[in-house]
């Protein structure tokens, strides 16, 4: 049954004014996201969500606080791991950022051959290299897509297993390397059949607007020395902070 709510009423989306709280005063100047078709922006609308893919509105939350923010999208739809490091590594260390959204290994956990090892050497240079220039970098475990109801029955559990393993990978290079990880494998809706597409690959509208709201959360809140503190909480406001929860 399709889902009946809308952003503003989704308890799992972005309250008003929330986002405002959760960047004041943030410090980034320069932001470059490399990636595959989910950084591109593939989400495929949902009635009562803006048609705004996820990377875009991450960047438009910064931007409203600070304007002269510079943006750089570099994803491409198709690409495995290795192929974004070879065509986006470069362009993004040229941009100079001081904050970097790296999502990829998708496309190469859709195949049976997944090789866990070497998507996490590309990874890792993708990290180590970004965050060698001063960058702040965000890495994502996404929303488990096999549980889309365009995923066949017999594809499923090797799938979901690919996927989850690329998600524990990811999560285990993120400590190691310093980033700021959004956990969205076990957000609580991810079994959800409105966060995924009709494609069997990506997300909804539904789901960029609760990946942004888990990275803009996953920002304020990581442990890193450039992290942004809240607005001041004044009267009877209260800030609202949840745990953070293809290609």
């Amino acid at each position: 049954m399709p889902s009946t709510l809308t952003e503003s009423t989704d308890p799992y989306c972005l309250r008003p004014g929330e986002a405002a709280e959760l960047l004041h005063g943030h410090p980034w100047r320069r932001f470059v996201a490399l990636g595959d078709s989910v950084v591109e922006g593939m989400c495929e609308p949902t009635p009562g969500y803006p048609d705004v893919q996820w990377v875009d509105r991450v960047a438009a939350e910064l931007t409203t606080v600070r304007p002269e923010l510079a943006y750089r999208n570099l994803g491409r739809r198709g690409l495995r791991a290795h192929q974004v490091r070879a065509t986006q590594l470069a362009p993004a260390l040229a941009f100079a950022p001081d904050l970097a959204l790296v999502v990829c290994g998708g496309n190469d956990a859709f195949h049976p051959a997944y090789d866990a090892a070497a998507v996490d050497v590309e990874l890792t240079a993708m990290i180590t290299a970004l965050r060698d220039v001063g960058a702040d970098v965000i890495t994502v475990g996404m929303f488990d897509v096999s549980h889309s109801p365009a995923v066949p029955e017999h594809l499923r559990a090797g799938l979901r297993e690919r996927m989850r393993r690329l998600s524990a990978h990811t999560a285990t290079l993120a400590e190691r390397l310093g980033t700021v990880h959004v956990h969205l494998t076990d957000h609580p809706l991810t079994a959800d059949p409105t966060l995924y597409s009709t494609d069997g690959r990506h997300g909804s509208a539904r789901s960029d607007a609760i990946a942004t709201t888990e990275t803009l959360r996953a920002l304020c809140l990581a442990p890193s020395p450039h992290r942004p503190g809240p607005a001041p909480v004044t009267g009877d406001q209260e800030v609202s902070v949840t745990e953070p929860g293809v290609s």
